[in-house]
């Protein structure tokens, strides 16, 4: 069985940052795509990130965050700079059992619980 815990969310004041971590278990996940996404209250599931052996960003990340994985720990971490308060949501890590980016919630297979990041001005 897949498990996704995240972990590393979150008060943090504007300006500020955090690194979220996912750690997954109950398959091999190097031929996987990762992902973080993140849902405000009243809006939709939306991409932040996702990784194969390349990288791909939502426009409002890039510049900002830095995803990566570490296929040997079974690991992905979301390194989250120059916060704010529009950073404001539940982020989710999850997996897509295929290889390839994607910005559809749909294609993605697995997910974790979530993890509350709050940023205040």
């Amino acid at each position: 069985q897949v498990q996704l815990v995240e972990s590393g969310g979150g008060l943090v004041q504007a300006g500020g940052s955090l690194r979220l971590s996912c750690a997954a278990s109950g398959r091999t996940f190097s031929t996987d795509t990762m992902a973080w996404f993140r849902q405000a209250p009243g809006k939709e599931r939306e991409l932040v990130a996702s990784i194969t052996s390349s990288t791909n960003y939502a426009d409002s990340a890039k510049g900002r965050f830095t995803i990566s994985r570490d296929n040997a720990k079974n690991t992905v971490y979301l390194q989250m700079n120059s916060l704010k308060p529009e950073d404001t949501a539940v982020y989710y890590c999850a997996v897509r059992t295929s290889w390839g980016h994607s910005y559809y919630p749909g294609a993605y297979q697995h997910w974790g619980q979530g993890t509350q990041v709050t940023v205040s001005s």
